[in-house]
């Protein structure tokens, strides 16, 4: 692999899949009728699969006039975001309304200003309303000439089916810890120790080796998240463990967004007019305000269940250790450095109950995702979590 492909890692056939179309697309630029080139593709695999940066990867591949070099400008604006050509839309929100469907559908229509392709990419094509999917279903249909869609979720069955219908899929995989640690090490400048640790412990996940390998404050708080068996033994005492540990993902949510909500609600303010010598805010400017605060709100909720769903997934692995050790499984632990507690822990329960343990973990999950108060929802899950 080389040029923008680089950061793929593990998906090799993701990639050759990408790279013919890439050529299949400068075949049809040149006159051609390029086969292997598709309008709208689907890119699915699991959280820290890589999907986004396929996507991304592929978008730069369709502007750059060497089919992906990674060097040139094309590459790099698209890469980015930046690139004139190349619409990334990703939210921190619930769900993608059909407001930001409709313009996506006006700016498929513009032909594009670089003479190449018109791309945009929709990173959170799993939070489209159906309102807003129901919007899209005509242009991914007959997309124009040079348009081209790069729709990216978690699995198949989190699109809908009028939408992947529409798509050519490409499925991602997880990557294996070793990959994931020689991209630290060689991109990011991770010393290697340190880049073995995040790759274990994220599971493959790379944006999130990269976070617990550069970010201390990350690191504490998987570390408190894996303290809770140890925590859970009276109703007491999953209850506060239950308190402590959603009020660590409020705070890490708070402290995220106070830098960017600022940084926001100053710049609407100045386009707004306020600061500006002898002129006043006009009509409807504290609507508008109000406005980005209820979006920063929501996106504040959206930050504290995404790192509530961290520390969950953390719990699992936990646990998931724990069955590991008890059925003697040749397998790597995710938490080798937690071994002497994951081995009490075995020999303390049975399978069995780890199972239910596991299972009691993910149905948290789920009644989150279902926007069940996290609070209640975790504190059933610690109740379950007890021994006996």
């Amino acid at each position: 692999m080389s040029g923008v492909w680089d950061d793929l890692v593990g998906q090799a056939p993701t990639v050759a899949a990408l790279r013919a179309a890439s050529e299949a697309a400068a075949e049809i630029l040149a006159g051609g009728t390029g086969p292997a080139m598709t309008h709208a593709w689907l890119f699915t695999g699991p959280p820290g699969s890589g999907r986004s940066l396929a996507a991304r990867a592929f978008a730069a591949a369709l502007q750059c006039p060497r089919g992906g070099c990674g060097e040139c400008a094309a590459c790099r604006t698209a890469r980015s975001g930046t690139h004139a050509d190349v619409e990334v839309v990703t939210t921190r929100l619930l769900s993608i309304g059909v407001a930001e469907a409709r313009g996506l559908v006006e700016r498929a229509s513009r032909r594009p200003s670089g003479g190449r392709w018109q791309v945009i990419v929709v990173e959170d094509a799993d939070r489209l309303t159906e309102q807003a999917a129901n919007t899209l279903l005509k242009v991914l249909e007959e997309p124009p000439p040079r348009t081209v869609w790069l729709l990216c979720a978690p699995s198949l069955e989190d699109v809908l089916p009028t939408i992947r219908s529409r798509c050519r899929h490409l499925g991602l995989r997880t990557p294996p810890p070793e990959a994931v640690a020689e991209v630290l090490t060689r991109r990011d400048g991770i010393d290697p120790a340190m880049a073995a640790f995040a790759a274990r412990a994220s599971q493959g996940h790379i944006g999130r080796a990269r976070r617990l390998a550069r970010d201390e404050q990350a690191r504490l708080r998987r570390a408190e998240a894996l303290r809770i068996p140890q925590q859970v033994n009276g109703v007491g005492d999953c209850l506060t463990a239950a308190a402590n540990l959603v009020e660590a993902a409020n705070e890490e949510a708070a402290t995220e967004s106070a830098e960017l909500d600022a940084q926001e609600t100053a710049e609407l303010a100045r386009a707004l007019g306020q600061g500006t010598t002898g002129k006043a805010m006009p009509t409807g400017a504290a609507g508008q305000l109000k406005e980005l605060g209820k979006q920063q709100k929501t996106r504040a909720k959206r930050t504290s269940r995404d790192a509530l769903d961290r520390a969950l997934v953390d719990l699992v692995s936990y646990y998931r250790d724990v069955l590991a050790v008890q059925f003697g499984a040749p397998v790597s632990l995710v938490n080798e450095e937690l071994r002497p507690a994951l081995e009490r822990a075995a020999r303390s329960s049975t399978p069995e109950a780890t199972l239910r343990r596991v299972e009691a973990v993910l149905a948290c999950r789920t009644a989150i995702d279902a926007n069940v108060a996290p609070l209640l929802a975790v504190e059933a899950m610690a109740l379950s979590l007890r021994a006996g």
